[in-house]
Protein backbone atom coordinates (compact mmCIF):
# COMPACT_ATOMS: atom_id res chain seq x y z
CA UNK A 1 0.00 0.00 0.00
CA UNK A 2 1.39 3.39 -1.01
CA UNK A 3 2.29 5.50 2.04
CA UNK A 4 5.25 7.45 3.26
CA UNK A 5 6.55 7.89 6.80
CA UNK A 6 4.68 11.16 7.24
CA UNK A 7 1.46 9.37 6.28
CA UNK A 8 2.14 6.69 8.89
CA UNK A 9 2.68 9.27 11.63
CA UNK A 10 -0.53 11.01 10.59
CA UNK A 11 -2.44 7.71 10.63
CA UNK A 12 -1.31 6.98 14.17
CA UNK A 13 -2.28 10.48 15.30
CA UNK A 14 -5.65 10.15 13.57
CA UNK A 15 -6.26 6.85 15.32
CA UNK A 16 -5.47 8.42 18.70
CA UNK A 17 -7.92 11.23 17.95
CA UNK A 18 -10.63 8.76 16.89
CA UNK A 19 -10.14 6.76 20.06
CA UNK A 20 -10.48 9.99 22.03
CA UNK A 21 -13.73 10.82 20.23
CA UNK A 22 -15.05 7.32 20.95
CA UNK A 23 -14.12 7.69 24.62
CA UNK A 24 -15.90 11.06 24.88
CA UNK A 25 -19.03 9.66 23.21
CA UNK A 26 -18.99 6.71 25.59
CA UNK A 27 -18.72 9.04 28.59
CA UNK A 28 -21.62 11.09 27.23
CA UNK A 29 -23.79 8.03 26.82
CA UNK A 30 -22.96 6.83 30.33
CA UNK A 31 -23.58 10.08 32.20
CA UNK A 32 -25.82 9.12 35.16
CA UNK A 33 -28.02 12.17 34.56
CA UNK A 34 -29.15 10.67 31.25
CA UNK A 35 -30.87 7.76 33.03
CA UNK A 36 -32.40 10.14 35.58
CA UNK A 37 -33.77 12.33 32.78
CA UNK A 38 -35.23 9.38 30.89
CA UNK A 39 -36.83 7.97 34.05
CA UNK A 40 -38.17 11.40 35.05
CA UNK A 41 -39.70 11.95 31.62
CA UNK A 42 -41.41 8.58 31.68
CA UNK A 43 -42.75 9.30 35.17
CA UNK A 44 -43.85 12.78 34.13
CA UNK A 45 -45.83 11.37 31.19
CA UNK A 46 -47.53 8.87 33.53
CA UNK A 47 -48.39 11.60 36.05
CA UNK A 48 -49.68 13.86 33.26
CA UNK A 49 -51.97 11.08 32.06
CA UNK A 50 -53.30 10.64 35.59
CA UNK A 51 -53.75 14.42 35.88
CA UNK A 52 -55.79 14.45 32.67
CA UNK A 53 -58.03 11.67 33.98
CA UNK A 54 -58.52 13.47 37.31
CA UNK A 55 -59.30 16.70 35.46
CA UNK A 56 -61.95 14.92 33.39
CA UNK A 57 -63.48 13.35 36.53
CA UNK A 58 -63.53 16.74 38.27
CA UNK A 59 -65.18 18.39 35.28
CA UNK A 60 -67.89 15.72 35.17
CA UNK A 61 -68.49 15.92 38.95
CA UNK A 62 -68.76 19.71 38.77
CA UNK A 63 -71.20 19.44 35.87
CA UNK A 64 -73.38 16.96 37.78
CA UNK A 65 -73.24 19.15 40.89
CA UNK A 66 -74.30 22.15 38.83
CA UNK A 67 -77.21 20.26 37.22
CA UNK A 68 -78.48 18.98 40.56
CA UNK A 69 -78.03 22.40 42.16
CA UNK A 70 -79.95 24.07 39.35
CA UNK A 71 -82.80 21.58 39.70
CA UNK A 72 -82.91 22.07 43.47
CA UNK A 73 -82.98 25.87 43.04
CA UNK A 74 -85.81 25.58 40.54
CA UNK A 75 -87.80 23.35 42.88
CA UNK A 76 -87.19 25.81 45.74
CA UNK A 77 -88.71 28.58 43.61
CA UNK A 78 -91.71 26.39 42.80
CA UNK A 79 -92.07 25.42 46.45
CA UNK A 80 -92.15 29.09 47.48
CA UNK A 81 -94.68 29.87 44.78
CA UNK A 82 -96.93 27.02 45.97
CA UNK A 83 -96.67 28.21 49.55
CA UNK A 84 -97.62 31.71 48.49
CA UNK A 85 -100.62 30.29 46.62
CA UNK A 86 -101.71 28.44 49.76
CA UNK A 87 -101.37 31.59 51.80
CA UNK A 88 -103.60 33.42 49.32
CA UNK A 89 -106.17 30.65 48.98
CA UNK A 90 -108.41 32.21 51.68
CA UNK A 91 -110.22 29.01 52.58
CA UNK A 92 -110.35 27.48 49.10
CA UNK A 93 -109.96 23.87 50.26
CA UNK A 94 -109.40 22.31 46.86
CA UNK A 95 -106.78 24.85 45.94
CA UNK A 96 -105.03 24.41 49.28
CA UNK A 97 -105.10 20.62 48.94
CA UNK A 98 -103.70 20.73 45.41
CA UNK A 99 -100.92 23.11 46.36
CA UNK A 100 -100.11 21.10 49.47
CA UNK A 101 -99.66 17.96 47.35
CA UNK A 102 -97.37 19.93 45.04
CA UNK A 103 -95.28 21.15 47.95
CA UNK A 104 -95.03 17.62 49.37
CA UNK A 105 -93.80 16.40 46.00
CA UNK A 106 -91.32 19.26 45.79
CA UNK A 107 -90.09 18.57 49.32
CA UNK A 108 -89.64 14.86 48.61
CA UNK A 109 -87.72 15.53 45.41
CA UNK A 110 -85.59 18.18 47.13
CA UNK A 111 -84.70 15.74 49.90
CA UNK A 112 -83.44 13.34 47.23
CA UNK A 113 -81.53 16.15 45.54
CA UNK A 114 -79.95 17.26 48.81
CA UNK A 115 -78.68 13.74 49.39
CA UNK A 116 -77.32 13.73 45.84
CA UNK A 117 -75.68 17.12 46.44
CA UNK A 118 -74.01 15.77 49.58
CA UNK A 119 -72.76 12.70 47.68
CA UNK A 120 -71.47 14.75 44.75
CA UNK A 121 -69.85 17.27 47.11
CA UNK A 122 -68.02 14.50 48.94
CA UNK A 123 -66.98 12.93 45.62
CA UNK A 124 -65.70 16.28 44.34
CA UNK A 125 -63.74 16.82 47.56
CA UNK A 126 -62.00 13.46 47.09
CA UNK A 127 -61.24 14.28 43.46
CA UNK A 128 -59.77 17.64 44.45
CA UNK A 129 -57.62 15.94 47.08
CA UNK A 130 -56.26 13.55 44.45
CA UNK A 131 -55.82 16.49 42.08
CA UNK A 132 -53.69 18.25 44.70
CA UNK A 133 -51.55 15.15 45.17
CA UNK A 134 -51.09 14.75 41.42
CA UNK A 135 -50.16 18.42 41.06
CA UNK A 136 -47.54 18.05 43.79
CA UNK A 137 -46.18 14.85 42.22
CA UNK A 138 -45.97 16.52 38.81
CA UNK A 139 -44.12 19.52 40.25
CA UNK A 140 -41.66 17.20 42.00
CA UNK A 141 -40.89 15.14 38.90
CA UNK A 142 -40.58 18.26 36.75
CA UNK A 143 -38.13 19.69 39.28
CA UNK A 144 -36.13 16.43 39.25
CA UNK A 145 -36.04 16.44 35.45
CA UNK A 146 -34.98 20.09 35.32
CA UNK A 147 -32.17 19.59 37.85
CA UNK A 148 -30.87 16.50 36.02
CA UNK A 149 -31.08 18.31 32.69
CA UNK A 150 -29.10 21.28 34.02
CA UNK A 151 -26.45 18.97 35.46
CA UNK A 152 -26.31 16.98 32.21
CA UNK A 153 -25.93 20.15 30.15
CA UNK A 154 -23.10 21.34 32.36
CA UNK A 155 -21.15 18.09 32.43
CA UNK A 156 -22.20 17.02 28.95
CA UNK A 157 -21.38 20.48 27.61
CA UNK A 158 -17.77 20.08 28.69
CA UNK A 159 -17.62 16.71 26.94
CA UNK A 160 -19.24 18.19 23.83
CA UNK A 161 -16.56 20.86 23.79
CA UNK A 162 -13.91 18.14 24.00
CA UNK A 163 -15.56 16.30 21.11
CA UNK A 164 -15.68 19.46 18.99
CA UNK A 165 -12.00 20.10 19.64
CA UNK A 166 -11.11 16.52 18.71
CA UNK A 167 -13.27 16.64 15.59
CA UNK A 168 -11.46 19.78 14.45
CA UNK A 169 -8.10 18.06 14.98
CA UNK A 170 -9.39 15.01 13.10
CA UNK A 171 -10.47 17.08 10.10
CA UNK A 172 -7.04 18.72 9.98
CA UNK A 173 -5.23 15.36 10.06
CA UNK A 174 -7.60 13.64 7.63
CA UNK A 175 -6.99 16.39 5.07
CA UNK A 176 -3.28 15.51 5.08
CA UNK A 177 -3.81 11.89 4.00
CA UNK A 178 -4.31 10.54 0.47
CA UNK A 179 -7.99 9.86 -0.11
CA UNK A 180 -7.53 6.15 -0.83
CA UNK A 181 -5.46 5.66 2.34
CA UNK A 182 -8.01 7.57 4.45
CA UNK A 183 -10.86 5.49 3.00
CA UNK A 184 -8.99 2.24 3.75
CA UNK A 185 -8.25 3.40 7.30
CA UNK A 186 -11.88 4.36 8.00
CA UNK A 187 -13.22 1.11 6.54
CA UNK A 188 -10.74 -0.90 8.62
CA UNK A 189 -11.52 1.08 11.78
CA UNK A 190 -15.26 0.50 11.35
CA UNK A 191 -14.66 -3.23 10.96
CA UNK A 192 -12.09 -3.53 13.76
CA UNK A 193 -13.67 -1.72 16.69
CA UNK A 194 -11.82 1.54 16.10
CA UNK A 195 -8.28 0.12 16.03
CA UNK A 196 -7.25 0.15 12.38
CA UNK A 197 -3.47 0.61 12.60
CA UNK A 198 -0.86 -1.36 14.52
CA UNK A 199 2.86 -1.97 14.37
CA UNK A 200 4.71 -5.14 13.39
CA UNK A 201 6.76 -5.97 16.48
CA UNK A 202 9.05 -9.01 16.73
CA UNK A 203 7.10 -10.77 13.99
CA UNK A 204 3.75 -10.18 15.70
CA UNK A 205 0.80 -7.98 14.93
CA UNK A 206 0.65 -5.28 17.60
CA UNK A 207 -3.17 -5.45 17.59
CA UNK A 208 -4.23 -9.10 17.45
CA UNK A 209 -0.82 -10.50 18.57
CA UNK A 210 -0.85 -13.08 15.78
CA UNK A 211 2.60 -14.47 14.93
CA UNK A 212 3.57 -13.76 11.34
CA UNK A 213 6.42 -15.84 10.01
CA UNK A 214 7.84 -17.56 6.96
CA UNK A 215 6.49 -16.55 3.60
CA UNK A 216 3.79 -14.37 5.13
CA UNK A 217 6.41 -12.30 6.96
CA UNK A 218 8.49 -11.99 3.78
CA UNK A 219 5.39 -10.85 1.84
CA UNK A 220 4.49 -8.37 4.58
CA UNK A 221 7.97 -6.84 4.65
CA UNK A 222 7.70 -6.51 0.90
CA UNK A 223 4.71 -4.21 1.49
CA UNK A 224 6.73 -1.90 3.76
CA UNK A 225 6.22 0.63 5.14
CA UNK A 226 2.50 -0.26 5.35
CA UNK A 227 0.96 -3.68 4.94
CA UNK A 228 -2.03 -5.69 6.10
CA UNK A 229 -2.06 -8.23 8.93
CA UNK A 230 -2.93 -11.61 7.37
CA UNK A 231 -4.84 -12.56 10.55
CA UNK A 232 -6.93 -9.55 11.59
CA UNK A 233 -6.68 -7.53 8.34
CA UNK A 234 -5.63 -4.37 10.17
CA UNK A 235 -3.10 -2.00 8.67
CA UNK A 236 0.40 -2.85 9.87
CA UNK A 237 3.31 -0.45 10.01
CA UNK A 238 6.27 -2.48 8.88
CA UNK A 239 9.74 -1.34 10.03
Amino acid sequence: MQANRDDLATLLQLQQIDMGIARVNKELSELPQRKVIVAAREKRRAVEQKRDKVTALKKEAEAQLSRVGDEDASLADKQRAAQEAVDKAQGNYRNVEARTKEMNGFAKRRATLEAELDRLGAELAKIEEVESQVTSALAAVERQEAEATTSFQQQGGALKNDEARLQAQRSHLAAQLPQDLLATYEKTAARSGGVAVARLLDGKCGACRAVIEGGRLIDLKGQAPLGVCPACKRLLIVP
